[in-house]
């Protein structure tokens, strides 16, 4: 498939640019691809405090991060999201919600306006009210539409986030049409990459070929006749490239995440690597944990790159790919990404792919994120 353009490389020159908080794992929904743990309260009690957020802030304008992301789990869970907001924006950041939009009343709409938030990212799982609310396990989906309309309403940019998977590619047509009625600025669609939840749920979310090819000229003729009045993004899935992605723009390179506790993260889906170490903010200085940590610093450059990524002309544009990928898939996370088709681990993928879609292939229901499912799951692979 061809690039559309979508993925935008930066040179960070040495700073975080890219400051991504994770307030919190809770969360109302129970996504099937999800990526938060559902155990947190219990192995992690303790979110940071407003006051230890604020100095996260503050440390990492010094460092020189200027884009600004309050995620979770669900963010809106946060009493304190609007003077979190507020600090952000006397620090300078470029301030950006990422929401399921569940908890997003008009109050609190009007009182993050007022604290300076400059952008919200609204996700939306289908256009059809009936299999949204199924992916998600709650009815949000008038709400969602409700929370689009009230966001529009207030005059901030409206970004539309739409994860693609097999049960939604086919309705992209749709969902734009629902997107230009709502005024959307920008839309995302973006296929999910498959980690954690993602990962159980991988035969039964993988969309085919077929779905993808339909998908992306559905987006370019929308992109023909709205013209600059809504920006498209089409991401296009890794599964189906013969090269990988520049993942984070590079291990280290501009992204840093905080964890709820205070790990200091290259990317959401780093602790899923084994052997390496979360130092957090109530340990160590933001500053140190992007210059020294260990963890920031053990795939940043190309000396820990082995074959064929270090004789490959290309490693200077997908740095190798994902980290989090190769070790999920290969158990070794110096190893190339098996996305990309010079990786000895290639056939990993056009496996999945293949079994996936296999003639006669039994279809299962969706494993939801919830604790009880981990559970069962846990003791699954025990009895096995």
């Amino acid at each position: 498939m061809p690039k559309d353009g979508s993925v935008v490389r930066l040179d960070g020159e040495g700073k975080p640019l890219w400051l991504v908080l994770e307030l919190t794992y809770r969360c109302p929904l129970k996504c099937p691809w999800c990526s938060n743990p559902v155990d947190y309260e219990r192995c992690h009690p303790s979110e940071l405090s407003t006051e230890e957020w604020k100095r996260v802030l503050r440390e990492g304008r010094e460092l020189g991060a200027l884009q600004l992301g309050f995620t979770g789990g669900e963010p809106m869970l946060r009493d304190d999201l609007e003077e979190l907001v507020g600090e952000a924006h006397a620090l300078g950041y470029y301030t950006n919600l990422i929401t399921s939009g569940v908890g997003l009343t008009e109050e609190r709409l009007v009182a993050l306006e007022a604290a300076g938030l400059n952008q919200i990212q609204l996700s939306i799982q289908s256009s059809d009210r009936s299999l949204t609310d199924a992916l998600v396990g709650a009815k949000v989906f008038d709400l969602k539409l409700e929370v689009a309309r009230r966001i529009k309403a207030h005059g901030f940019p409206m970004v539309l986030n739409v994860p693609v998977f097999r049960h939604n590619a086919d309705q992209v047509e749709e969902i734009l049409a629902m997107a230009e009625d709502i005024g959307v600025d920008y839309l995302e669609f973006a296929n999910i990459q498959y980690y954690n939840w993602a990962m159980v749920n991988r035969d039964e979310l993988l969309p085919t070929r077929d779905q993808l090819e339909r998908a992306e000229a559905a987006v370019q003729r929308a992109r023909e006749r709205l013209g600059q009045r809504m920006t498209i993004y089409f991401v296009i899935p890794d599964y189906f490239e013969e090269r990988p992605k520049a993942c984070m723009n590079g291990w280290g390179a501009i992204h840093l995440t905080v964890a709820p506790d205070g790990a200091a993260l290259p990317c959401q889906e780093s602790r899923l690597i084994e052997g390496l170490e979360f130092p957090t903010v109530r340990e160590h200085s933001l500053a140190w944990l992007w210059n020294e940590s260990p963890t920031f610093r053990k795939f940043r450059g190309q000396e820990w790159m082995r074959e064929p990524c270090r004789s490959c002309d290309e490693k200077e544009r997908d740095f190798g790919g994902c980290r989090c990928q190769a070790f999920l898939l290969t158990g070794d996370a110096c190893n190339t990404d098996p996305a990309c088709a010079k990786s000895p681990h290639h056939h990993l993928i056009a496996r999945a792919v293949e079994q996936a879609h296999a003639p006669g292939r039994r279809v299962v229901p969706l494993v939801m994120r919830s604790e009880r499912s981990a559970r069962e799951l846990t003791e699954a692979c025990g009895d096995a």
